[in-house]
């Protein structure tokens, strides 16, 4: 403990608090995992997973990267879902960005931010195909919270359409997929209304949650 001690103290406390609260939870939690949940989320520190949902260590299941960013490529992406999905048998798959987005906002103003820009390409791409979204906004400040929305949407149809999820729903496998967001300045998540249950859904869903994008201000 030579270095960051205060970290080391302050699991210590963690963990005497968690034993005090229930002397049973952590042999429990070496017995095995079996979350319901897998989040896959921005990886901003302001953003802990576990503590806005109100959950303890071994009920979600996390996967976190810069703007929350889902690619058909990225193995350690497709293989957090796999694994969520035919291993652990998840029954929900939230996709939860937040406003305030430093990658987002990056990929918005096309600021070059050195490796992470090849990145945030992906969600260039989301600018670009929505950029009639934009001009509805106002303000740079509103467009990239549109964007934050949007890029939630557009995560959600592709984890829908990675052959993982598709193999799920064809084997009847219950598995919903959530397009949520949250607001690093009040605590608070707002569901996007973008909850897809199955193939047939994704782009009817997407669709119309894109739609009802148009019908209200974005959150600034």
């Amino acid at each position: 403990m030579r270095y960051l001690p205060t970290l080391f103290e302050n699991n210590r406390a963690w963990a005497r608090q968690i034993d005090e609260r229930d002397p049973a939870f952590f042999s429990r939690l070496a017995a095995q995992q079996s979350p319901k949940y897998l989040w896959i989320g921005c990886a901003d520190s302001r953003v802990p997973a576990n503590e806005i949902v109100g959950l303890l260590p071994g009920e979600l299941f996390v996967h976190r990267n810069v703007a929350n960013v889902v690619v058909h490529t990225d193995l350690n992406c497709l293989s957090v879902i796999q694994y969520a999905v035919d291993v652990l048998q998840v029954g929900h798959i939230i996709v939860c960005g937040h406003y305030g987005c430093g990658g987002v906002r990056a990929a918005y103003l096309g600021s070059s931010l050195g490796l992470i820009d090849n990145w945030l390409r992906h969600v260039q791409d989301v600018r670009d195909r929505h950029h009639g979204a934009f001009a509805r906004t106002g303000n740079d400040d509103a467009a990239i919270a549109r964007l934050c929305e949007l890029n939630v949407i557009e995560q959600v149809r592709h984890v829908a359409e990675t052959t993982i999820l598709q193999d799920a729903w064809r084997r009847s496998q219950t598995v919903i997929v959530h397009g949520w967001i949250y607001d690093v300045a009040d605590g608070l998540l707002r569901d996007l209304d973008c909850t897809v249950a199955g193939a047939a859904e994704v782009g009817d869903v997407c669709a119309r949650a894109i739609a009802a994008l148009s019908t209200r201000s974005a959150a600034i």
